[in-house]
């Protein structure tokens, strides 16, 4: 049996992060010790693991607590796993698209300053009046 500290240690995930995951119901209530100490098996250490390299990869808890819920029923085809990381990859690739209009935005505003006094400064100006910016970028 492994301690919270153990777990934590062993997966990289801290212990308020541990008991969060607990009260959402992605990890099941941990036995306690006889002084009350919460006490972790190697299947609650594997579930974890995979619970951080889901939210490593961006997932969200709802899919996450998807997927652990596929994963219970093996005998169940891919295909809504293959969906909810298709979902996903989709997520980021509008993030990364996001991302880089304000790479663009930025670098444009960053290179456009030539005043040499603030009372000059294409920054200061430029996030004070969003009509200067030549893309939108919310």
């Amino acid at each position: 049996m492994l301690t919270i500290g153990t777990l934590s240690r062993q997966t990289g995930v801290k212990i308020p992060t541990i008991r969060y995951y607990e009260q959402m119901g992605l990890m099941a209530a941990a036995e306690r010790s006889e002084g009350n100490q919460r006490r972790y098996g190697l299947r609650d250490r594997d579930r974890l693991s995979f619970i951080k390299h889901a939210r490593d990869l961006g997932f969200t808890i709802e899919a996450i607590r998807e997927l652990l819920e596929l994963s219970a029923h093996p005998e169940r085809p891919c295909a809504d796993a293959d969906q909810i990381a298709v979902r996903q990859l989709q997520s980021v690739r509008e993030k990364i698209a996001r991302l880089q209009t304000l790479e663009t935005e930025l670098g444009r505003i960053a290179t456009c300053c030539h005043g040499d006094h603030i009372k000059d400064c294409y920054v200061l100006q430029s996030l004070a009046n969003h009509e200067m910016c030549e893309s939108e970028h919310q």
